[in-house]
């Protein structure tokens, strides 16, 4: 009996296993969990999603030919063998859309890839540099940003365009609204890099003699980079919107390219005859639009603990 009493008092007077400490989440990690749980999140990555397969792999959708025409079928209503029916040339409307996917979004990401460059070379230097290498950059930004966009861009891309009968005109398109649309990214960067520079650990790699270059690279763009995604994401919605508006204004693409502009463009011209070849690309694009600021909306949402 002595036995057991000893054993369970024992027992009972055993330190219990400390418990491990929760490992802190980042602000990346509080984020996700905040999107995972936005239905709108999900329904404009779906969009998004779409649209991007669409753009890269249109033959999932369908295996007519956008050029494949035939004016004995002009302006015949949708059907089985048509769902979207068929334009004015008698070229069928659904495969058109589909195909018309890919050059609308190559031109958006293109347009991005341009201003992505040149709103982080302005914004870093600005930012981080300050004084008189600031007031010049911050200046130009301005400038840039007093344009009026579209009709800049109508300059631009009537100017750039080389006249070629061969060319699509996209080069034109990608310029024009990369070197008109990088200012308000470019803004961000900048205020984003004024916050950073002063932070700690910036003022530690500073004293351990890292170079500005490798500050800038390692240090202060990681900090940079989420605002900026935002707005990138956000902008490739509207420069899609942009190459549609310049194709449909007649200095966008052109010739053989297939677009959703150009859909929308020749389309408009019959409404009266038939309204489905320009019902179909203008409700494309307006989803398209609609679903990457939509995402970016919330994904902005989510990295702003301000606006949870």
């Amino acid at each position: 009996m002595s036995d057991v009493k000893i054993e369970s008092s024992t027992s009972s007077t055993a330190p219990a296993t400390p418990a491990k400490p929760e490992k802190a989440r980042s602000l990346f990690d509080d984020a996700m969990r905040e999107l995972v749980h936005r239905p709108l999140f999900w329904i404009s990555l779906v969009l998004v999603v779409l649209v991007l397969t669409m753009a890269a792999f249109p033959g999932l959708f369908t295996s007519v030919s956008p050029r494949a025409c035939s004016l004995a079928n002009q302006h015949l209503p949708p059907s089985k063998d048509a769902w979207f029916g068929y334009d004015f040339q008698g070229c069928d409307v659904y495969s058109r859309t589909i195909y018309g996917a890919r050059a609308s979004v190559m031109v958006g990401f293109l347009g991005v890839a341009v201003t992505t460059v040149l709103a982080f070379a302005f914004g870093m230097v600005s930012g981080y540099f300050g004084g008189w290498a600031d007031a010049i950059l911050s200046r130009i930004i301005d400038i840039v940003l007093g344009i009026p966009f579209v009709l800049a861009a109508v300059v631009f891309a009537s100017r750039f365009n080389s006249g070629s009968g061969t060319d699509t005109g996209m080069t034109a398109v990608v310029l024009a609204i990369g070197l008109l649309g990088w200012t308000t990214a470019a803004r961000v960067v900048r205020a984003s890099v004024i916050s950073a520079k002063n932070q700690d650990y910036v003022a530690a790699a500073r004293m351990i003699g890292a170079s500005h270059l490798r500050i800038m690279w390692r240090h202060i763009l990681p900090n940079a980079l989420a605002p900026v995604v935002v707005i990138l994401t956000i902008s490739l919605g509207a420069f899609i919107s942009a190459e549609a508006t310049l194709t449909f204004l007649g200095v966008g693409l052109r010739g053989t390219a297939v677009s959703w502009g150009l859909d929308i463009d020749s389309a408009q011209r019959h409404f009266r005859e038939s309204i489905w070849p320009l019902v179909f690309p203008a409700s494309f694009l307006a989803l398209t639009v609609l679903g990457f600021i939509m995402l970016g909306d919330v994904i902005r949402d989510a990295f702003d603990p301000k606006l949870r």
